[in-house]
């Protein structure tokens, strides 16, 4: 694979910025789709002159022609945990990005295809989430081209998003200032103080330089083509847990206590701001709230015999 080219798309998020990196590390070139080239630059290593930036998105058939010509693979690192105003609706950034990608790919001689999924992805899944993620992964399973699909647990890391607003709490700096709120699965009894039975949602963090070098791997390895990788952390964590981690490694962390609410409760609220369309207030939505509720766990045997990665564990500095 030595002086092959990838194409990434979704290249200066979270996930996106240390795949990339991890791609030019092995030695190979890389071409990184973005909308924004200032964001480019404060996030990916522009001045390696392996690094290509391709300006555009995923419904520009002209930037997604640049990115692909030529190239031997493409990574799909394009994906959003809610909906927001501008388009950031779940089927046009899952199943119809994909598509485009797919489609390009089909277009321009790229044969190999790795998806960036998620751990909870299946068909009658309670969330619109977790289902455009399916249907964009049966998208690419029917489309003829050598894919991979990986899908990870929680993913923590640099730039993670969810690091950053934990930081926030455990400060007193995000809303709501005077404890760090946390969802818990209501398993039964009313939702009310005392009365639900609730439990903690188990969870295997991975570390966001394993995601990408699960990347790497699929793409390097031919067997890996065709197969779905689940990607997960070796520790078994509560989210309580993960926020006291959060709260170590914080500097001027205040000793907030951590406040729980049953999943039910969170979800209808924010259905009832939704449909009050106060959307927006809110820093989760319906389905947060319902996936926050599931565990995330998985078995590691495959990825550590056929892509030769044995997870780290997750550090949070």
């Amino acid at each position: 694979m030595a002086g092959k080219t990838i194409a990434v798309a979704g290249s200066t998020g979270f996930v996106g910025r240390h795949v990339v990196r991890e791609l030019l590390s092995r030695g190979w070139h890389v071409r990184a789709l973005t909308r924004d080239i200032e964001k480019a630059g404060d996030t990916l290593p522009t001045a390696d002159d392996a690094l290509t930036i391709v300006a555009g998105d995923a419904f520009d058939r002209g930037a997604l022609a640049d990115l692909c010509d030529g190239a031997d693979a493409m990574v799909n690192c394009i994906g959003i945990i809610r909906e927001a105003p501008g388009g950031q609706i779940f089927e046009r950034m899952h199943p119809r990005t994909t598509g485009r990608l797919i489609e390009a790919c089909k277009a321009n001689g790229v044969g190999r295809f790795v998806q960036i999924s998620a751990l909870g992805v299946r068909e009658n899944a309670p969330t619109p989430y977790y289902r455009s993620k399916f249907e964009a992964e049966m998208l690419l399973r029917a489309s003829g081209l050598r894919w991979t699909i990986l899908r990870p647990s929680m993913i923590l890391g640099e730039g993670s998003e969810f690091v950053r607003l934990a930081r926030g709490w455990v400060t007193g700096k995000e809303m709501p200032h005077l404890f760090v709120p946390y969802f818990q699965r209501h398993v039964g009894g009313p939702p009310m103080p005392g009365l639900a039975k609730l439990e903690d949602a188990k969870i295997q963090p991975i570390a966001v330089e394993d995601v990408a070098k699960a990347v790497g791997e699929s793409i390097a390895r031919e067997q890996a083509a065709g197969e779905l990788y689940h990607l997960a952390g070796p520790e078994t964590l509560t989210m309580p847990e993960i926020l006291n981690r959060i709260k170590e490694s914080t500097p001027l962390a205040k000793d907030l206590p951590m406040v729980a609410m049953p999943h039910t409760v969170a979800a209808g609220i924010a259905r009832a701001a939704k449909a009050l369309g106060l959307r927006d207030a809110l820093p989760f939505d319906y389905g947060m709230a319902v996936m926050a509720s599931e565990d995330s766990l998985a078995k590691r045997e495959k990825v550590e015999a056929q892509l030769a990665i044995e997870p780290r564990e997750v550090a949070i500095a």
